[in-house]
């Protein structure tokens, strides 16, 4: 399984989202720190929203296969700058939470998350499970973890000898 990363604004949806995503009860709690599990890196919102403390996702970013951004349906803007993906080295994806929202608007946040530069978005509801499968699905999918072999070229040497006056050869390796 693809490790995530979490990241999004407070009250986002990422503690809950954990949860779901590990078949757990769901339950509240404010996250006060980085929390590393097996499968998910759930960061706490003010990490996001503070300049001070924003330099920590990026390390934390490391340690991911994929770092998910996440806005919940009802949100009233996005903090996710456009093209933001571009200087993340891991595959981003976007989630959109409480899509169970009434005043939610789950198309308005799928636009922001693609202008940020996510290419899959993941809509999905932790209290009632929609979409919950399609990302576990997606994070299971090891298709693309292919081993590759490194391609090392062998320099390619050439040998050239010349006499010198005094009978001897100098040999070069050009």
């Amino acid at each position: 399984m693809k490790k995530l990363m979490l990241i999004g604004r407070v009250a986002a949806g990422k503690t809950t989202l954990t949860q779901a995503l590990r078949g757990e009860e769901i339950k509240y709690f404010k996250t006060q720190y980085v929390n590393y599990l097996d499968t998910v890196i759930d960061t706490p919102g003010e990490y996001t929203e503070r300049r001070e403390t924003s330099g920590a996702l990026a390390l934390y970013a490391y340690e991911a296969d994929v770092v998910g951004l996440v806005l919940s349906s009802n949100e009233p803007y996005s903090i996710f700058s456009p093209c933001l993906t571009s200087m993340v080295n891991r595959e981003v994806i976007g989630i959109v939470s409480g899509i169970d929202k009434p005043d939610g608007n789950v198309e308005r946040v799928t636009r922001w998350l693609k202008l940020a530069g996510c290419k899959k978005v993941f809509p999905v509801s932790s209290i009632t499970g929609e979409g919950i499968k399609e990302l576990a699905d997606f994070l299971n999918d090891d298709t693309d973890k292919k081993p590759t072999k490194p391609i090392v070229k062998k320099p390619t040497v050439e040998k050239r000898e010349e006499p010198k006056k005094n009978g001897q050869l100098d040999t070069w390796l050009l």
